[in-house]
């Protein structure tokens, strides 16, 4: 459900934070008001087109937050997709920034950066928008399938388990005899070539993955032996002991050690300088003794060297020819091995292989036909519930039918779904996203909707004027209906029907207000909030302004819908269609 709405600088929306509730939400105002501005937002905060003319003008940047509350359908997705939840709200946002001439956005879920395709995915489990004629679900022929399988209830549910199970057993079936097939076509040529590969590979005997590092070090010391030598005994004369004029390192620390003894008896203060002087030529004598014992054992070994060469130079030719490093060349090795099995005939055969995908595919076949019975069932009452939806909103002689046709099997079954739709009678079917207009189409999704109030396939259902050029009857079954489904899921609707206003749980005026560049009576300047540092002070901008209605606010706006011959009258038919709107709910 969504609970909050909040947009700043966002085409004639300065600043705007809206709550709201579960039930009938109604957004009412004049023509032109600026209602659809805010179901643009809502559509642009879950993926929906943006183009610079929708940052508000003199901004650089737009922001549009909105808050849901979500199911554990909406979790599980969340989930798999690295977006964290904390109780039990979502947070969506997306900035807006102008450029040179487009418009750049960023969408985030609970904080994470996400992608559009992830947004447009996520829109699915929350909200259903039908504005302006265009329904974003209605025309998918996968949510009719989903729909279908709804009035079905159980009985598809389980078949459509039935029905997967089999799919994924003639999926694997088929993949295992293509892949055998195609090693059988490929047999011999690949037989040749594995074996050859193996020969070789084999006969250099690849284990260590590290070989060819521990190579490449063990050749820098063999090669550079009578320096490392020569280098060690320089090392161990500089510490231990000189053959020249200067003393070595021990020598001098030995004489500090004297000195310091020598001073130790009139002041005991230096003590802790001796003992230092004391560790330090103890190190020196260790690291002296064993720096000599290493140049001991560096000794130079022309045929290792040799050796040690000629391995390194065979692993390098070796990894260049296979385009791997020595580790994947490792891994190659035993590649070739289970490939070398299955080409010499391991494992099942092609006939045997054969007899199994026929097998499954009978079984899918079977489970499908099963399916489409049931869907052809479900159909027949999905048809006749939505008509008999249809007629009180001024569309007594629509035709409706939902096509079933075959199609390739998938996990979902082997049918094509398509809803075929008439609204004049004479006319053809034809199908539905092609042939409603935008008040037909807005209708049809309201009764769709209201016979399948039962499913939670989303939250949130949005209508912009659904009630467009009809008579008060047909608004009062606008009414009755938008609040029936109100009941089981939260609905947004724009309306200029004061009977269809009515009927809300939640009421709220949408309006534009003018920002003068002076105050009245004084010579000061004002600007609104979101007017930029650069727009001059006797600058008009108009802002749009939402404002929730209590009591009495809702007759004055029921009244202002309604208008009359005198204002009276009008507040008179706001109290009646309250009292009428209050009876329902309650009934």
């Amino acid at each position: 459900m969504l609970v909050a709405l909040k947009i700043e600088n966002f085409a004639l929306i300065d600043h705007l934070a809206l709550d709201l509730q579960a039930g009938l939400n109604v957004l009412t105002g004049e023509t032109g008001a600026g209602k659809s501005i805010m179901l643009d937002a809502l559509d642009a905060v879950l993926g929906g087109r943006v183009s610079q003319r929708m940052i508000r003008s003199g901004e650089k940047r737009g922001v549009i937050e909105a808050t849901f509350t979500i199911t554990d359908r909406t979790r599980a997705w969340l989930a798999e997709n690295d977006v964290p939840v904390e109780g039990d709200r979502l947070v969506c946002v997306r900035e807006l920034t102008a450029g040179k001439n487009t418009v750049r956005s960023r969408s985030r879920l609970n904080g994470v950066n996400v992608n559009k395709p992830q947004v447009e995915a996520l829109r699915l489990h929350l909200v259903e928008i039908t504005a302006q004629g265009q329904t974003l679900q209605v025309g998918d022929p996968q949510m009719q399938l989903l729909w279908v399988d709804g009035v079905g209830g159980e009985a598809i549910a389980q078949q459509r388990q039935v029905v997967a199970a089999d799919f994924a057993t003639m999926t694997e079936a088929r993949t295992l005899l293509d892949r055998r097939r195609r090693a059988e076509q490929q047999r011999q040529e690949q037989l040749d070539l594995f074996d050859y590969q193996w020969q070789e590979l084999s006969a250099v005997g690849l284990e260590d993955p590290e070989e060819l590092t521990q190579l490449e070090q063990e050749q820098q010391r063999l090669s550079h032996a009578v320096e490392l030598q020569q280098q060690s005994y320089q090392v161990y004369q500089l510490l231990y002991e000189s053959d020249q004029e200067s003393a070595a390192c021990a020598d001098l620390l030995g004489r500090a050690t004297q000195t310091l003894e020598d001073m130790l008896q009139y002041d005991n203060t230096v003590e802790p300088i001796l003992d230092l002087v004391n560790d330090a030529l103890a190190q020196v004598e260790e690291a002296g003794r064993q720096i000599n014992a290493y140049g001991e054992d560096v000794e130079t070994d022309p045929q290792r060297l040799q050796d040690v060469q000629t391995r390194i130079s065979q692993l390098k030719q070796l990894t260049r020819k296979y385009g791997k490093t020595l580790p994947e060349l490792i891994d190659y090795v035993q590649e070739i091995q289970a490939s070398l099995e299955l080409l010499n005939g391991e494992g099942q055969s092609i006939e045997a292989l054969e007899a199994a995908y026929e097998k499954a595919q009978t079984a899918l076949t079977k489970s499908c036909d099963q399916l489409t019975k049931l869907r052809q069932k479900a159909a027949k009452t999905l048809e006749k519930q939505l008509v008999e939806e249809l007629k009180p909103l001024a569309m007594e002689r629509v035709q409706f039918k939902v096509a079933i046709a075959p199609a390739e099997p998938t996990a979902l079954g082997a049918d094509k779904i398509q809803f075929l739709f008439s609204p004049n009678p004479g006319e053809p079917l034809q199908p539905l996203a092609e042939t409603a207009s935008g008040g037909e189409m807005s209708r049809f999704l309201l009764a769709l909707k209201a016979c399948l109030s039962q499913l939670d396939v989303v939250n949130t259902l949005v209508f912009d004027e659904v009630d467009v050029g009809v008579s008060g009857r047909v608004a009062q079954a606008i009414a009755e209906k938008l609040h029936q489904l109100g009941r089981s899921q939260q609905v947004l609707c724009v309306t200029h029907q004061p009977m269809v206003a009515a009927m809300a749980d939640a009421h709220f005026r949408v309006g534009k207000e003018v920002i003068e560049p002076a105050l009245a009576g004084s010579g000061k300047k004002r600007k609104s909030r979101s007017q930029s540092s650069d727009d001059t002070n006797d600058q008009v901008r108009t802002v749009v302004r939402v404002t929730p209605l209590d009591d009495t606010m809702r007759r004055d706006e029921l009244a202002q819908l309604a208008g009359g011959q005198t204002h009276q009258e009008a507040l008179s038919f706001a109290d009646s269609l309250l009292k009428q709107a209050e009876k329902l709910r309650n009934g």
